[in-house]
């Protein structure tokens, strides 16, 4: 039975705007417009937006809804403030991560969590079974609203100044990762953060299906002086790749556990956050690790690829690639994969298999390319 693809409320303008559509995560999304390092470098030099509606939204509401958050995200939720967007993920019991996630703290009785398409439902029903210990009403107190709305992602060194036309609300000069209700395009209620996953800075818009073309169009009204272009997917890989961001189901999954993926920055093991797996991450840290996520380039012409077979000098398997592209603004081939810790440290030479090739790399920092 051929699967249903679900369409967002921007559906009819990307297209109109030329956007090459392709199934992605359940949905029928633009892959590119004018092509994917044209599409890049506009968000890297400009700005540019992205239909990112598939995007999953939970609310959290009530006055247990701290105290539920910090149960099922590794994250330390008692570390937020109004307003204010912390990073962080779903552990799974096993040692594992069910996703990764945005927590938007409006006030201390109303969350916003924002999910990947891909693991809506997955992650909706993973944090229904603890509700009750919270006396969390799943569809009252904890409510799947990602029917409701629809998001664009605009992003670039221009954003924030091109959208700040658009509200009263002094939004140009947000810090990153913050968070407010405001008019935006004359759309009452709009949620507007200054988050992405570009790595070039911007915000994120969310706002009811119903004013999707009043949103759309004034976005690209504001932008045109500044040369915003509608970005694809395939651009929005590439950004995040070479900002260093992981990837649910490349870089992480149900099988790698936040110690190993290099986020023990988000995985905060303070008195006051008892979240899922404590004790199991807390003994892998204590233990060691036997593989690490690092992030590596290619000092020989290539492409590395998903699944690539990551090599030490005599040839011998030491990992394998989880993410790869040839970085449009580095113009070389850039990759993150989980490699043996013994691999890992800074600079190591490793070697990337690439069909009977060997082709040699090092290991490196994040990002990959920081606008110098």
């Amino acid at each position: 039975m051929e699967e249903v693809l679900k369409q967002t409320a921007f559906r009819e303008l990307v297209e109109k705007a030329g956007g090459k559509m392709v199934p992605f995560a359940g949905f029928i999304m633009p892959v590119q417009f004018e092509g994917i390092n044209i599409e890049h470098e506009t968000v890297r030099k400009a700005i540019g937006v992205f239909d990112v509606s598939h995007m999953g939204e939970f609310w959290v509401k009530g006055p247990n809804a701290t105290a539920f958050i910090q149960k099922i995200t590794t994250n330390n939720v008692n570390d937020l403030y109004d307003g204010r967007v912390q990073y962080s993920c779903f552990p799974n019991g096993k040692g594992g991560i069910v996703d990764d996630l945005l927590v938007y703290r409006f006030n201390d009785e109303l969350y916003f969590l924002v999910v990947n398409a891909s693991n809506i439902d997955k992650d909706y029903n993973w944090c229904a079974q603890f509700a009750a210990e919270f006396n969390i009403v799943p569809g009252k107190d904890f409510i799947n609203a990602s029917d409701e709305y629809c998001q664009l992602a605009v992003q670039g060194p221009l954003a924030l100044k091109a959208m700040q036309k658009l509200t009263n609300e002094p939004i140009e000069d947000m810090e990153y990762y913050h968070c407010k209700f405001i008019e935006f395009a004359g759309i009452k209620d709009a949620i507007f953060s200054t988050t992405g996953y570009t790595g070039s800075g911007g915000c994120e818009i969310y706002v009811k299906n119903q004013d999707a073309e009043k949103l759309w169009n004034a976005v690209f009204e504001a932008g045109a002086e500044y040369g915003i272009k509608p970005i694809g997917l395939g651009a929005r890989d590439t950004l995040r790749l070479e900002s260093g961001f992981c990837l649910y189901g490349n870089d992480i999954d149900d099988t790698t556990s936040p110690i190993e993926a290099g986020l023990g920055w988000i995985t905060k093991f303070t008195d006051d956050n008892d979240f899922v797996d404590k004790d199991k991450m807390l003994k892998l840290k204590a233990d060691g690790i036997k593989k690490r996520l690092k992030p590596f380039i290619l000092e020989d012409r290539g492409i590395p690829r998903q699944h690539y077979e990551i090599c030490n000098a005599n040839g011998d398997v030491i990992g394998e690639v989880t993410s790869g592209t040839m970085s449009p603004m580095l113009k070389i081939g850039i990759g993150l994969g989980y490699i043996a810790e013994e691999y890992s440290k800074l600079g190591t030479e490793i070697y990337i298999k690439v069909r009977d090739k060997m082709l040699k790399a090092k290991i490196t920092k994040t990002p990959f390319w920081s606008g110098q």
